[in-house]
């Protein structure tokens, strides 16, 4: 059986925002940018990972979704526990100077972890965690 990861999905409160960090920022290529009523869905990804992708999406789309669950969804993204995706990459260190340089949200510089992995971890614009592992 072959399987792999085509999408992922992480919500995003500020589509340009979004775009700086994933574009601007980690380098990825926008492959899809679709907006429906007032809202963004855009798809990003490494150029040199095409099958793979993180969809960037409106949180307050999601159907079937009362009031009070749409604002307890936007509270625990704003506290930044509620999307998250691990990188990897093969100089961390050049990395994290990189997303520093850009303003993003420092939440763990590179460090040696004791279950074995060096990594560090950001927060995206809208609250994502990102962790980024040294391959």
């Amino acid at each position: 059986m072959d399987i792999s990861i085509h999408y992922a999905f992480l919500p995003q409160t500020d589509p340009e925002a979004a775009l700086g960090f994933y574009r601007d920022s980690l380098g990825f290529e926008v492959r899809n940018d679709v907006g429906y009523e007032g809202m963004r869905w855009i798809t990003v990804g490494p150029p040199n990972q095409p099958e793979t992708s993180i969809v960037l999406y409106p949180p307050a789309a999601e159907p079937g979704i009362t009031d009070d669950e749409r604002r307890t969804i936007l509270e625990l993204i704003a506290k930044g526990s509620y999307g998250a995706v691990t990188l990897a990459t093969d100089d961390l260190d050049s990395l994290f100077a990189t997303l520093v340089d850009s303003g993003a949200e420092v939440v763990a510089e590179p460090a040696d972890q004791p279950y074995g992995v060096r990594d560090c971890a950001f927060r995206d614009p809208t609250g994502n965690l990102l962790r980024i592992n040294q391959r």
